[in-house]
């Protein structure tokens, strides 16, 4: 078994660590606190509630940040003092052995610290609204989509973000037809973002009475979250509202009253449901917060498309099909664009994606640099 070159691991940590500081400018971030901190104190702070969450919640989490980096940079100081006292007077293999899972902990916490840096985009720090919807392959499809919900439900709930589900619409036999749902975290967007796109299914279908194998599709679509600082005003004539009853499980309220609401922004044709909240005035402020969202992220794309267009840039964009999930004849999950796979097909279901979307986020900026 090969010695770990805990020298050479602890100069690798603390060179990441400092690409960390650059990129975060520490000095920025502690003057934004103490600026934050100060309005928090302000007598008058509560006066204006939803100002004063806002500014509450920024300094948490940038108090968080702070912490995060600084912690990081204990934890390696930590380390070494362990390898030292692990090595000293002829070695401790136990102590040696602590070394070697704390370093192990500490490379992914140290690599999940740099993927956030990369995230630098103009939305990337928004929360995130996902939707899923069933493509081609029937019921199987609908399932499907029923899979990949539960999967980024998973994830946020291993990682304590909160989240709300703001529209469900079941397929007739099993599976959605189509959900949408918030995660309510800083740098969401960002994460979730490179998880766009068509996703492939190819199993044994559990649908088909002899046993065949089927490929189905599902697609994923992923926006940030609307503020009240973006400014997208939407006429209300460009609106056409329609309410219906909701469908699907529900509380007795929920689907014994024309609460439902399909807005439609009419010059773009971009539809939004809402069926999840009890109270129709709470869908129609769902359904146009999400609409709002839509638009500023089509906004971006049409700018960068015009850019893209002046710089004469005639490469694709990601591919129809940016991953697949094979459980049959073999068990294996692959990005197409990174080419990151895993085995365990069971783990990425129930949650564990985390290294597909760093994956993601790394290639996507190493795209945009040979853009650039």
């Amino acid at each position: 078994m090969a010695t770990t070159d805990f020298a050479s691991e602890l100069k690798d940590l603390r060179t990441t660590m400092e690409s960390v500081r650059q990129v975060t400018d520490l000095d920025r971030l502690k003057s934004q606190i103490a600026d934050l901190s100060e309005k928090s104190a302000a007598p008058d702070l509560w006066d204006d509630p939803e100002k004063a969450q806002e500014v509450t919640s920024s300094l948490s989490r940038l108090n968080s940040e702070l912490e995060r980096i600084t912690g990081m940079d204990q934890r390696i100081d930590d380390l070494e003092v362990l390898v030292e006292m692990a090595t000293e007077d002829g070695g401790d293999a136990e102590t040696l052995a602590e070394a070697e899972k704390e370093l192990v902990s500490l490379r992914k916490a140290v690599g999940e610290l740099e993927v956030r840096t990369l995230l630098a985009g103009e939305y990337d720090q928004r929360e995130a609204v996902v939707t899923i919807r069933a493509g081609a392959g029937g019921v199987d499809a609908a399932d499907f989509a029923e899979m990949l919900m539960r999967m980024y439900l998973r994830w946020a709930e291993r990682h304590g973000y909160p989240t709300s589900v703001l529209d469900t619409s079941y397929a007739e036999e099993a599976g959605l037809k189509s959900a949408t749902f918030e995660v309510k975290v800083p740098y969401a967007f960002g994460h979730l973002s490179v998880e766009a796109g068509t996703h492939r299914l190819v199993r044994i279908s559990p649908f088909d009475n002899q046993g065949r194998r089927q490929t189905s599709f599902a697609a994923v679509e992923v926006i940030p979250l609307i503020e009240s600082t973006d400014h997208i005003e939407i006429p209300e004539n460009e609106i056409k509202v329609d309410v219906f009853r909701s469908s699907g499980p529900g509380g007795q309220s929920v689907n014994t009253t024309d609460s439902a609401v399909r807005m439609t922004h009419i010059p773009t044709g971009i539809v939004v449901s809402m069926q999840n909240e009890k109270s129709q005035i709470q869908n129609r402020a769902a359904a146009l917060r999400v609409l709002q969202s839509r638009l500023l992220l089509q906004r971006q794309a049409e700018e960068q498309a015009a850019k893209k267009a002046l710089a004469g840039d005639v490469k694709a964009s990601w591919g129809d099909q940016m991953r697949s999930y094979v459980l049959h004849p073999y068990q294996m999950v692959k990005d197409l664009r990174t080419e990151y796979e895993v085995g365990n097909t069971s783990g990425v279901f129930d949650g564990d994606i985390d290294g597909f979307i760093e994956a993601g986020i790394r290639w996507k900026r190493a795209a945009e640099r040979d853009e650039a």
